[in-house]
């Protein structure tokens, strides 16, 4: 009997899981073009995975936490001359990361249509990343649970640390992102 509840307990937690990572698949496919490979959050902290780390948030948000160190390039404000300059070696190891995966596929493209050869997108973004509970650090660089999470709407999938929204200033990128994908779909056809 025990064993049985245990077994069903686990198929309950595993197909919880499941179902959160559809759905996070379901968003970033709404959004995404896979234009950008994705890099796990897990690969990604592994000692051996050596990467350039690009935060396409707004500083904003980068300011209340972000991977230890990240390099912030933004969004609205990223500047790919300015980011040249400073990784001058196209075939280095990128890894871009934003809130969920959205922003930072677009930032990846930039690059890449730039001539970078190595360009990956972080799966899930920094949501996943402190959702795995892996270390994050404010712009002091000392740790912190503290995440921004870009809008309610987005918020939702933040499962863990402590949620920061600053609403009156949230832009919708992502919808702006989402539109533009239409836009580009409709001039194709």
């Amino acid at each position: 009997m025990i064993m049985k509840q245990l077994l069903l307990l686990l198929l309950l937690v595993f197909s919880g899981q499941i179902f959160a990572q559809k759905n996070l698949d379901d968003l970033l496919k709404q959004y995404n073009d896979n234009g950008v490979p994705y890099i796990s959050v897990e690969e990604l902290a592994m000692p051996k995975t050596k990467a350039v780390l690009l935060d396409s948030r707004e500083p904003r948000e980068y300011e209340v936490s972000h991977l230890k160190n990240a390099i912030c390039v933004g969004y609205d404000t990223f500047n790919l001359e300015e980011v040249t300059k400073q990784l001058p070696n196209k075939d280095e190891k990128i890894v871009v990361y934003c809130s969920l995966g959205i922003r930072s596929e677009t930032v990846g493209e930039k690059l890449k249509e730039a001539g970078y050869t190595n360009v990956s997108n972080l799966y899930g973004g920094i949501f996943e990343w402190k959702n795995k509970e892996f270390t994050i650090v404010d712009f002091e660089e000392k740790e912190t649970e503290k995440v921004h999470a870009f809008s309610k709407e987005w918020s939702k999938w933040l499962k863990k640390g402590e949620m920061v929204i600053d609403e009156d200033k949230t832009k919708t990128d992502s919808e702006k992102k989402k539109k533009n994908k239409n836009k580009k779909e409709n001039t194709e056809e």
